[in-house]
């Protein structure tokens, strides 16, 4: 064999291990068929892959507006976190996952009022209406601010309301006084708006009763000048005429007085030269509670001399603070429902799931915070169950009001056609050692 020969013959020797190497040569492509089994699996796999698609069917967004500026937040910040657990323990997705939910908490609150600010709720509500991927606001935390947002938000699809915390009668109720003015906050003639939180109408009847039943026999009434406020405070004084509690005075205080104690000396002899046995105050602790009660003690003394009592407005820990837990020592206020310790199975784990993410749980409004976002959830799952459009404000709404038998944290409820509650409870709390206790439950 020549060189010239030896030399080529090298040369295809070194190509064909090349392409050998690089999966060029035909060993590595009559392997092919032989994958094919595996390639076949595929269309197995199928179920799994058809879930992307629902995935981008769209995103459903809800909304909550509340203080979250001022005293009022050591309550709200609750009811946003336990919102945002009920989100996470459905991993922020509905209908078998063929929909997202985008939630914001917002503020309807302004630095320069310490509270709920009417410009900025009316704007909050506005925003929402104009928003049509909103399907649900929850809100509002105050009765005022409901008042402004309702007739807003009903003229935008009517777009489903439902509150945690709104407990003026008026909201869902027409007012005795002044018939038809709760069809007033609905121009649609369609209702919008529910709560799962008991009304004033029952809030200000078990505290009338229940301050008679800690001895008193007259009793001062004091209100914010706020429809909450002044609402549970109306009805607590009328509720104390039907039942032998004599009231001897009633008036609506300035929240944003420097002090009280020319009106706590007033009080002191308001009663034929003497102290009333109880003062009622109507009002949120945003209104400065904490500093009349201050006055109130400096003036005639501790919450056992003269009975102090509250509704839910100042029934937080933010009053206590306010005012100093020795101030506070004795001061009673009522929220609807009952203790943590007495929910039921389902709300006692919502318990030990928001405290295993947020850490010691003290305000009683979180719950229906978590209550209101389940609402929310089960309207929309409903629909879809139906085969319903969810993206659709009139139906979500209609699911709402359709809720029957509802078991929720709070125990197993409905709405009524108004949009109430059926949970009546009642419990007091009493300040003892800077923070609250369960006294009792009354219906």
């Amino acid at each position: 064999m020549n060189k010239r020969l030896l030399a080529l013959l090298s040369v295809l020797v070194l190509a064909s291990m090349v392409l050998v190497a690089c999966g060029g040569g035909t060993p590595v492509a009559t392997e092919a068929p032989a994958e094919e089994p595996a390639m076949t699996e595929a269309p197995a796999e199928e179920p799994a892959a058809t879930e992307a698609p629902a995935e981008a069917m769209g995103t459903l967004k809800i909304v909550s507006s509340l203080p979250m500026t001022g005293s009022s937040l050591t309550q709200t910040q609750t009811i946003v976190n336990a919102m945002q657990l009920r989100l996470e323990q459905v991993d922020y997705k509905v209908c078998g996952g063929s929909y997202d939910i985008e939630y914001e908490a917002w503020d309807d609150a302004s630095a320069a009022l310490g509270q709920w600010d009417p410009a900025v709720e009316t704007e909050n509500a506005n925003k929402a209406a104009a928003d049509p991927s909103i399907i649900a606001y929850l809100g509002t935390f105050n009765s005022g601010a409901a008042k402004l947002s309702i007739p807003i938000l009903n003229q935008a699809g009517p777009l489903a309301m439902i509150s945690p915390a709104n407990t003026n009668p008026g909201l869902t109720k027409a007012d005795k006084d002044l018939p038809g003015v709760t069809d007033s906050y609905y121009p649609t003639g369609t209702r919008s708006y529910t709560r799962v939180v008991a009304a004033d109408d029952i809030q200000g009847k078990v505290a009338a009763n229940f301050v008679k039943s800690l001895g008193a026999t007259t009793v001062y009434i004091l209100d914010d000048q706020q429809l909450y406020g002044k609402g549970v405070a109306d009805v607590f004084e009328a509720t104390a005429a039907e039942i032998g509690l004599t009231v001897v005075g009633h008036e609506g205080i300035d929240p944003k007085a420097a002090d009280y104690k020319a009106l706590m000396t007033k009080i002191s002899t308001s009663n034929g030269g003497a102290a009333p046995d109880a003062i009622y105050v109507g009002m949120v602790v945003d209104s400065n509670a904490s500093q009349l009660l201050k006055d109130k003690v400096a003036i005639m003394g501790d919450n056992e001399t003269v009975k102090f009592v509250g509704p839910d407005g100042i029934q937080t820990q933010a009053f206590i603070d306010g005012a100093g837990a020795d101030v506070a020592e004795g001061a009673y206020a009522s929220v609807a429902g009952v203790p943590f310790a007495e929910l039921p199975a389902s709300g006692q784990q919502f318990v030990t799931d928001y405290e295993a993410k947020y850490g010691p749980l003290t305000e009683p409004y979180s719950v229906y915070g978590y209550e209101t976002m389940s609402v929310a959830l089960r309207a929309i799952e409903d629909v879809c169950a139906a085969g319903g459009d969810p993206t659709d404000r009139a139906t979500i709404n209609a699911a709402v009001f359709a809720i029957k038998d509802f078991d929720g944290a709070l125990g197993t409820w409905s709405f009524d056609a108004n949009g109430d509650t059926s949970l009546t409870d009642m419990t007091f709390y009493v300040v003892k050692g800077g923070k609250y206790e369960a006294v009792g439950t009354f219906k």
